[in-house]
């Protein structure tokens, strides 16, 4: 395909967050291995956001998890051959009856987990703002039903003297761009949204550089330096 530099990577984004539907990840997939362009974006992408698996702690399942699926698993019929353990090893029966069960394990165990897991309060968002110039990733935007949201760094990047990152969203109806303060590189911050308006699908963020007590007429006078627009990953 004849995609310019800003398409691929804006494909490549999307794959690795997990945001595009599935007959479009399918794609995606079948083209991996013909196209070296797409596979370095690919690469790339998932190097710049490897950082974010750390934010995630991991759970430890209740100490009844397992009993409940192995109670929920159905059991093969034995495979009556000469041989011993090579014969059912090599029987299509018994690989048949094992794909049966280790899907029926992977579903009773994305049940299980769903089940336990609270309702969300609100639709929970996440934006990766991007450089305009390369669509390279700088910051994670990431929002639930808490009110707040997270705002992490990708890296570091340099201010000059007597300058300062302000952060800025502004929803589709809105006149005007809001400040949602300043911001410091290479750190990762709480930002409170109570009084604003609900979060949507495609809201506008940004950081741009401004003087360093902010911007001084509350809307941004100076060069974007990171954008993007909130996706929604769950309900």
């Amino acid at each position: 395909m004849n995609e310019s530099h800003d398409e691929l990577q804006w494909l490549a984004g999307q794959y690795v967050l997990g945001t595009l539907d599935l007959a479009q990840r399918q794609a995606v997939e079948r083209r991996l291995p013909q196209e070296p362009a797409l596979r370095a974006a690919v690469d790339a992408w998932e190097a710049r956001l490897h950082p974010l698996t750390a934010l995630a702690p991991p759970e430890q399942p209740s100490p009844g998890l397992w009993q409940r699926i192995e109670r929920g698993l159905p059991m093969p019929a034995p495979v009556r051959r000469q041989g011993g353990w090579r014969s059912w090893w090599n029987s299509l029966h018994f690989w048949r009856w094992s794909t049966v069960g280790a899907v029926a394990c992977s579903a009773l165990l994305a049940m299980l987990v769903l089940r336990s897991e609270p309702p969300a309060r609100a639709p929970a968002y996440m934006v990766v703002l991007v450089a305009p110039q390369d669509k390279a990733p700088g910051w994670v935007v990431q929002t639930g039903g808490s009110g707040r949201l997270n705002l992490i760094p990708l890296g570091v990047v340099s201010v000059p003297q007597e300058k300062a990152l302000q952060f800025w969203t502004k929803g589709a109806s809105w006149s005007a761009p809001v400040s949602l303060g300043i911001v410091k590189p290479g750190k990762a911050q709480e930002v409170a949204l109570e009084k604003l308006p609900p979060l949507q699908a495609d809201q506008l963020f940004e950081i741009t550089l401004e003087p360093g007590s902010g911007s001084p007429t509350g809307r941004p006078t100076g060069p974007i330096l990171y954008i993007g627009r909130a996706v929604k990953i769950s309900s």
